[in-house]
């Protein structure tokens, strides 16, 4: 597989990143910024995915500047590696990173870094060959995922047991009949390898579900979100230091973030136009089609998904993207407990001793999301209940 090696080298980069002494001199370098620039403007580093959107709206619409704090153009990065790197080392400041990936950072190799809010809900899929109709026609095959730690190797690995087939990651051996074989790619990878049938199928954020769909080359098997309901997928991470030393330039910070989600579940393709390669910033590489796919599709495609089977709870009444920032202690909890019998390639020793109510309580900061949530009119606000406590629904 052609794109496979690269995706290994930023896996391995990653996984050197992520250790005590790989992360060293990157936080010698972020102290070191801080102590000079200890004003510094907001500096959101994001990838191309609809995962950034709250971030970029937010830029956009000029909600930092209306919060009093200053605010660079954003940084696009092409991969996990390059955004972990500028944000460890201080280039950035405000991200967007998988919900496991914090996991990581913060218990495996100790960033001092917090989630202060979650950047949306759902927003991914499994995307299949057009000859795949069930999991069963994975058996044997290889589907490929955008990282080991990230809510789509936990759904899909879920999903694959529920099935009675087994995760495996093998690099030459044979895969069985009863096996799936997952790699890592690039989601930018993931189409042209669909295409090409290098793999029969991938899980990722969109909008590369999709540009699946567009292009004619894939369907999707089933939405992430109607597996696990209302799940986060990236969430903000922001440094210890400036949420300690800077308390009211954070609240502004999420302030804003907050404020955009609440305005993108109002503009949909407004939104959609805004980070497509026709927006007037070019935020992302998409086309406005498979965009408003996402963000804001056409009514009569839900009857085709429950048709197909990739939306089995239609009770739920799920989006194909929300927004709404509360990071659930629950969802933390949960996700901790999955992640500790999930495949994980790589050291993951860390999450044998690793207590899920511990990480909910050491990984978050809500704090500074309660506060926004409540200058916008609560939690009902976004079409939700108020309180924060829910029940997680898992349904593979």
């Amino acid at each position: 597989m052609c794109q496979l090696p690269m995706s290994r080298r930023e896996w391995l980069k990653l996984s050197a990143l992520f250790t005590a002494g790989g992360a060293l001199p990157l936080l010698n370098g972020l102290n070191a910024r801080a102590a000079q620039e200890p004003d510094a403007p907001v500096r959101i580093g994001y990838l191309p995915i609809t995962d950034a959107t709250p971030l970029l709206v937010a830029h956009r619409n000029g909600y930092f500047e209306q919060q009093g704090i200053r605010a660079e153009k954003p940084t696009m990065l092409r991969s996990w590696a390059q955004l972990v790197e500028a944000f460890i080392s201080g280039q950035v400041n405000v991200v967007h990173l998988l919900s496991p990936m914090t996991v990581w950072a913060r218990f495996g190799s100790q960033v001092p870094a917090k989630v202060v809010a979650w950047n949306h809900v759902g927003g991914s899929g499994l995307t299949v060959a057009p000859q795949v109709n069930t999991l069963h026609d994975l058996g044997g095959k290889t589907v490929a995922i955008p990282f080991w730690y990230s809510i789509h190797n936990v759904v899909l690995q879920a999903m694959l047991k529920q099935a009675g087939l087994t995760p495996v990651a093998r690099k030459s051996a044979a895969i069985a009949a009863q096996e799936v074989n997952l790699v890592v790619m690039a989601p930018s990878d993931m189409p042209p390898a669909l295409a090409s049938r290098q793999i029969e199928g991938y899980i990722v954020a969109e909008p590369f579900n999709a540009a699946a769909e567009t292009l004619g080359i894939g369907k999707i098997l089933r939405f992430t979100g109607d597996v696990w309901r209302n799940h986060a997928c990236c969430v903000v991470f922001m440094h210890q230091h400036d949420l300690d030393r800077r308390p009211e330039w954070s609240q502004k910070v999420v302030n804003a973030v907050v404020k955009a989600q609440r305005w993108t579940q109002d503009h949909r393709a407004e939104a959609a136009q805004l980070l497509s390669k026709d927006g007037p910033n070019r935020y992302t590489p998409h086309s406005l089609e498979a965009l408003r796919k996402v963000l804001a599709p056409d009514p009569s495609e839900r009857g085709r998904y429950l048709a197909s089977g990739a939306i089995r709870h239609a009770a739920w009444n799920d989006r194909r993207i929300d927004f709404q920032p509360y990071p659930y202690p629950s969802y933390t909890e949960e996700l901790v407990r999955r992640l500790k019998g999930t495949l994980i390639e790589g050291n993951s020793g860390f999450l044998a001793s690793l207590d899920p109510q511990r990480a909910a309580r050491e990984l978050v900061d809500d704090r500074f999301v309660r506060n926004s949530i409540a200058a916008v009119g609560g939690l009902k606000a976004f079409g939700i209940a108020d309180g924060f406590t829910r029940q997680e629904e898992i349904v593979a």
